[in-house]
């Protein structure tokens, strides 16, 4: 049984190397988008984690601003044009940044 414990963590370890890119590896984009009644909405797109960690980062990024926003297809969309400050605060999180 051990034996095959061995290779179970084998499995998984590979599994892991193999997942999501590092925080350092993402390329994000940031672009605005003007919506019903010609509202702006800063768009943040090219994540490559897991739904709940771009929540996460979605609400620091909607405190840090003082603005609204959601989470929509592994996107972030924030109210308003913030495309001067969001690059910022995600580079400061780690993540790479193409405005």
């Amino acid at each position: 049984m051990a034996n095959g414990d061995d290779e179970l963590d084998d499995l998984l370890d590979e599994l892991d190397t193999q997942g999501d890119l590092e925080t350092s590896q993402q390329v994000l984009s940031i672009r605005t988008e003007s919506r019903r009644y010609d509202k702006p909405v800063t768009i943040v797109e090219g994540f490559d984690l897991p739904t709940d960690e771009i929540k996460s980062i979605a609400s620091d990024l909607k405190s840090s601003m003082g603005t609204g926003g959601t989470v929509d297809e592994d996107r972030i969309e924030l109210q308003g044009d913030h495309r001067d400050r969001v690059p910022d605060l995600l580079r400061d999180r780690g993540f790479d940044v193409r405005e």
